[in-house]
């Protein structure tokens, strides 16, 4: 019986990230068979030289509903061959009793029974292994057994199921070591942390997209990804040199595939609400306990709160919140034939915030090409974004913040009345007034009709590059990319008042216009050599990138008015209080780079990075610096002694190098002068122009350089079912950037001078578990888990002036109630110790420090300083109180299905960490603002309680009240461990006989519920906080913006 094999077009098969072309090593393979033939009517290629009495067809499927084309269709044992068409189709003639096996890169190998049924269809899983194949790593793609370096991969569809404004949101839980905590505010960026805070600067790390360095955050839609590589150690990362020391994050979007063309259209629609809020009391309970408090005090009740008549009761929490809703709908199309591949896509996204008047939308453009010619391959990534953002005036003392405000406003002032309008208030807003009710808290509602902020931000980032193919194993590569932003925001202030004694302002209008632009030009040659057991493959290049910021800035008060509405452009304000003010930053980054990986036997593993980057934003002297790094590995597994069954693969790792961080702005290294116009100079005591030094010279800035070692192992077990990637490591940051204090007459009126004085080590365990069973059966399913634990230590701060106190050099960084000192973590709470509420009058004498002003109720501070001799508490009896960085972080994903249903689940948890409540501060102070309904103040018959007496906070003659309230003490430490349902998500694909007769390839509805519960006892909105201060106080929760729960409704269409 004859071969024949069919010539037919073949696509290019998808497998996770990776995209290949089957089609041409399976016609070699069968071409150089004894004998073939071409039959161009059979749907699929056969080969094989055996007798056969039945005939198969059928289709095979991805578990998305996708058909695959490529699928090998073999009979078990020997014989026949068959490979899927375009459409998944096959046809195949086997002997009675054959066991078909189904068998495709990416995807677990299937076997199937064939019996008498001539009609097969099969549907095969995604493998874990496969999946991974190769990784990304900087100008190069490896096999990942064949990685030495710490890298992670994330699974894009587990990004995707998220409600995220960003990618960085969205990685929440992934992968261990990568500690991300969200804003939760439209529009606002998610703060990452890679293996640790290692700098005072900017923390963040890199971001590069389809090999062009930019910021993601409201550039790059989530579903527009289509691979994401995590580069931790100095062997993974020091290719990107001097930025990569906060870790490097690799973003590669989606690209087209050959083949006919293929259309995918998605919607989602949710609905958000804040999960938790504290509850606050009425007017009828806030004006008896204000009451109450006024009295205990000493102090006249005031007659806003004694006149009481109950017309008025306000939730200003009710007026303040509202329902969120999230829209997000995207649109692709790909394809691609002769060499030529293709995607263009399109997505819209808003989310209107639970606050009011606040809201974000981004409406996004992508275009992904790709030219094969004979050597030559060429294309481009393209992607136009356009974001707008709205929202009030917010932050300061002069805005106030919606989170705190809420709270603490009375209930019973109204938010408008006509009775109230004036002057200074013509909407009439309610707020505190002296002699009726004293609070200083914030009329949001006000602020929001009052104020707006309106920012847009228009983006383009793209990059075009062209390969050439040398020789066989050796390519050229150009690439230039380009970002470019134009951003405007528009600051408005009406007329009119939001709290207590605010002054008269005019109305006022700011206008801030910004443009950066950035060029990246990259020339690179990859090498790649294979002779026997040896394998070296390796990269070298050059790259330049420049980057100029043009900012101009403008403002002026009293905008001109027409029939009440107000004209919002600086030509409509008046001319006296007009001004303006400009900057232009430029620099510029010079780099060489190199990589060398070496391969004996699939077994020894070797590889040597070095990068040396000039950069001109630091001193001339030191504006070079060199990043090397070395790595080995061993395939344990593969050696003769080691013969383990269940053990499928073993690789060690071990790696060291060096990184950069160069965050710095252009230009510190030089000194300012500030123009002077009016100095008497000379014995005429004329008077001149002259100039005054306002900032000091910093002539030595560095590099900071973060030494990094890395040990890990990755294992294979029981038929790659089980994996598990380990990794303990440790870094060192020296020469880390602080502002050293100097005093101001030397010439630093502007700002202290930055220098590299600071140390800082990291040091910590990751583990990643996978678990996939193997499994024909009706369910399938798989789990991932990870868990980190790292440890902050700061070696070094150098000199940072005088304690007061002691009158020795300072060793430490004081922010606030936290205090970073050598030998500590970063941001520790040095705060007052507690010791209970003082019962009698007795225990006040015993405790001599307190003694003169304490009273029964009153809270009673720990003398720490000498043993309880001296005569009062003050700072000197501060001790440390606790770490904000969690003792350890885990994640876990879990999938399943069952027929055409799918269901997801992710959790994510931080553990240990210590969080500073500044709202329940604020709250529970008993000041000028409303009280929470879970107070439970001491009394001479309560006296099991950890509230103290009540009383008014700044009643003159109640010092031991004044006391109570203080912020430096561990009152306001809470535990911050929390486990959160982060995403659950029920999906159903619909029957492929019920869309097919729309023409509709596939199609999927899901529901998915986000941050649906986190169990927690912090008594704040969210134990996931974000410090206003994320350096130096990053466990303060200043009122963040909670993240939300959320609803969502969605359909996948594919055409």
């Amino acid at each position: 019986m004859k071969k024949r094999i069919l010539l037919d077009l073949f696509h290019v098969g998808q497998v996770g990230n990776l995209k290949r072309k089957l089609a041409l090593p399976l016609m070699l393979a069968a071409m150089v068979s004894p004998g073939y033939a071409f039959d161009t009517h059979k749907p699929a290629f056969e080969s094989g030289s055996y007798r056969f009495d039945v005939q198969i067809t059928g289709t095979v499927s991805a578990s998305t509903g996708e058909t695959l084309p490529g699928v090998s269709v073999s009979v078990k044992g020997g014989g026949r061959t068959a490979i899927t068409d375009v459409n998944g189709k096959y046809s195949i003639s086997v002997p009675d009793n054959a066991t078909l096996v189904f068998s495709y890169i990416g995807y677990t190998t299937k076997e199937v029974a064939a019996g008498a049924n001539p009609v097969i269809n099969v549907t095969l899983e995604p493998s874990s292994t496969a999946l991974d194949d190769v990784v990304v790593i900087g100008y190069q793609t490896i096999r990942r057994k064949d990685l030495t370096g710490a890298a992670s991969s994330v699974k894009t569809a587990n990004t995707e199921r998220l409600v995220s404004r960003s990618l960085p949101e969205a990685l929440q839980g992934q992968t261990p070591g990568v500690a991300v905590r969200n804003g939760g505010a439209p529009g606002q960026e998610a703060v990452v942390n890679i293996r640790g805070l290692a700098t005072f600067g900017n923390a963040s790390p890199l971001y590069v997209i389809d090999g062009m360095i930019a910021d993601p955050n409201t550039t790059v839609s989530p579903n527009d990804i289509e691979d994401i590589q995590i580069l931790k150690d100095a062997s993974a990362a020091a290719i990107y040199g001097s930025r990569a020391g906060n870790g490097v994050i690799l973003i590669t979007t989606k690209k087209g595939k050959e083949g006919p063309a293929k259309i995918t259209v998605t919607s989602r629609y949710s609905v958000s609400q804040v999960p938790k809020t504290y509850e606050m009391m009425d007017a009828a309970g806030y004006a008896a306990t204000n009451t109450l408090a006024y009295q205990a005090s000493g102090m006249a009740v005031q007659p806003g709160v004694a006149n009481y008549n109950g017309a008025v009761n306000t939730d200003w929490v009710d007026e303040t919140l509202r329902t969120g809703a999230v829209q997000d709908y995207n649109a692709s199309v790909s394809g691609g034939g002769n060499g030529s591949k293709y995607l263009i896509s399109a997505g819209y996204f808003k989310d209107k915030g639970v606050l009011i008047s606040r809201e974000f939308e981004r409406a996004s453009f992508r275009i992904n090409t790709e030219t094969t010619r004979g050597r030559f391959k060429f294309g481009e990534n393209i992607a136009i974004s356009s974001s707008t953002a709205r929202s009030p005036f917010q932050g300061g003392a002069f805005a106030g913040n919606p989170w705190y405000d809420m709270f603490t406003s009375v209930p019973l002032i109204p938010v408008q009345d006509n009775s109230l309008i004036s002057t200074n208030n013509p909407g009439g807003w309610g707020y505190g007034s002296n002699g009726s009710i004293n609070t200083f808290s914030r009329n949001q509602i006000a602020i929001a009709n009052i104020t707006s902020v309106k920012s847009n931000f228009a983006k383009l980032l793209g990059n075009a590059f062209m390969d050439f193919k040398i020789i066989e194993g050796l390519n050229y590569k150009f690439n230039v990319g380009l970002e470019t932003s134009f951003d405007k925001s528009k600051s408005v202030r009406k007329d009119g008042s939001w709290y207590q004694n605010q002054s008269p302002d005019f109305s006022q209008l700011s206008d801030n216009r910004s443009q950066f632009l950035s060029y990246l030009f990259e020339h690179t040659l990859n090498y790649n050599y294979v002779l026997g057991k040896h394998s070296i493959n390796g990269v070298v290049g050059y790259t330049q990138q420049t980057t100029q910021t043009d900012n101009t800035f403008g403002s002026g008060i009293r905008l001109a008015q027409f029939g009440g509405d107000y004209f919002t452009t600086l030509q409509s304000t008046s001319g006296e209080g007009r001004n303006s003010s400009g900057s232009l930053y430029k620099s510029l980054l010079d780099s060489y780079l190199g990589r060398l990986n070496y391969t004996y036997n699939d077994k020894y593993l070797v590889t040597f990075t070095f990068r040396a980057d000039k950069d001109s934003r630091f001193s001339p002297q030191y504006r070079t610096g060199y990043f090397p790094s070395g790595a080995l590995g061993w395939r344990i597994s593969k050696e003769d002694f080691f013969k383990v069954d269940w053990v499928s693969d073993l690789k060690l790792r071990a790696s060291y190098g060096v990184l950069g961080v160069n965050t710095l702005s252009p230009y510190q290294y030089i000194g300012f002068l500030n123009q002077a116009p009016d100095v008497v100079l000379g014995t005429g005591q004329n008077t001149n122009a002259g100039a005054i030094q306002a900032k000091l010279a910093s002539g030595d800035l560095k590099w900071e350089k973060k030494k990094t070692t890395n040990l890990g192992f990755d294992a294979s077990l029981l038929n790659d079912r089980f994996t598990i990637n380990f990794d303990a490591f440790r870094s060192i940051s020296e020469d880390v950037l602080l502002s050293q204090p100097l005093p101001g007459y030397l010439g630093n009126l502007q700002g202290d001078p930055i220098v590299n004085i600071g140390s800082i080590q990291n040091q910590g365990l990751e583990l990643n578990l996978g678990y996939r069973p193997q499994s024909d059966g009706a369910v399938k399913w798989d789990i991932a888990a990870n868990v980190s634990v790292i440890r902050n230590k700061v070696l070094e701060l150098g000199s940072l002036g005088i304690d007061l106190d002691t009158g020795l050099p300072k060793n430490y960084i004081q922010s606030g109630n936290t205090r970073t000192q050598v030998g500590r973590s970063i941001g520790e709470y040095y705060v007052l110790k507690t010791d209970g509420i003082f019962q009698n009058q007795a225990e006040i004498d015993a405790h001599r420090a307190q003694s003169a002003y304490a009273k029964p109720g009153d809270i009673r501070y720990v003398n720490v300083l000498d043993g309880g001799t001296n005569d009062d508490i003050n700072d000197k009896d501060r001790v440390y109180a606790g770490s904000p960085f969690p003792k350890f972080t885990t994640g876990l994903q879990f999938n399943s299905r069952y027929k055409d249903f799918s269901l997801s689940v992710q959790l994510y948890g931080a553990f240990g960490q210590k969080l500073y409540n500044d709202v329940l501060r604020e709250l529970d102070s008993y000041g000028n603002s409303n009280y929470r309904t879970a107070i439970n103040p001491w009394t001479p018959t309560n006296t099991d309680t950890s509230f103290p007496r009540l009383g008014y906070q700044f009643a003159a003659n109640d010092r031991g009240i004044n006391e109570n309230a203080r912020g430096n003490t561990d009152r306001w430490i809470e535990d911050g461990s929390f486990l959160r349902l982060r995403n659950v998500e029920l999906g159903y694909n619909l029957p492929s006989k019920l869309i097919s007769k729309a023409n509709i390839s596939n199609a999927r509805l899901y529901v998915s519920g986000q941050n649906l519960f986190t169990i927690t006892n912090y008594s704040g909105l969210d134990p996931d906080v974000v410090g206003a201060n994320p350096n130096l106080e990053p466990g303060v929760d200043n009122g963040n913006y909670p993240s939300s729960r959320i609803i969502s409704f969605g359909l996948s269409v594919g055409f």
